[in-house]
């Protein structure tokens, strides 16, 4: 599923919903992390929890195709079943709003601004008032990650 990337309010994709937005490209070592993108969306998605993708071609050029073949190649590939977005640009001139917003937050070391490279995490309550931040290294699985998208969800 592809949907329009203009949306500005960081609620809009998924109103209600815990979403865990992450930048992605089809043809970067970190591609792999999509298994367990997919996994912790189908484990959690009953619960108010979407995982959405943003593909991004601002890190080596490893996000190339078009908005269909980038989720043609994760369906298939990945058995990604998430939303993904039209592809955008997550640092510079151009990037877009809802990463304005993402890259004023810090990680946990406290490092804020830039996108670093693809597949950079942020978790984000249902209302947007808090949201947490993640290294691309760190996986999608990794403890504090699910501890972070699990915080508050419904039991």
């Amino acid at each position: 599923m592809v949907f329009r990337s203009d949306a500005t309010d960081l609620a809009v994709p998924a109103r209600g919903n815990k979403i865990f937005l992450v930048n992605v490209a089809s043809e970067c070592g970190l591609t792999p992390q999509y298994t367990a993108l997919e996994a912790l969306h189908e484990r959690l998605a009953p619960r108010g929890f979407s995982v959405i993708g943003f593909p991004c071609n601002q890190f080596g050029g490893q996000e190339p195709g078009t908005a269909e073949e980038i989720a043609t190649f994760c369906s298939r590939t990945y058995g990604v079943t998430f939303p993904m977005t039209e592809k955008i640009e997550v640092n510079g001139a151009r990037r877009h709003p809802i990463y304005q917003q993402l890259t004023q937050i810090a990680d946990g070391s406290g490092r804020a601004g830039d996108i670093r490279w693809n597949f950079e995490k942020f978790v984000v309550s249902a209302d947007g008032a808090t949201i947490t931040r993640f290294g691309p290294q760190v996986a999608p699985d990794d403890p504090a990650v699910v501890a972070a998208v699990e915080a508050g969800l419904p039991r």
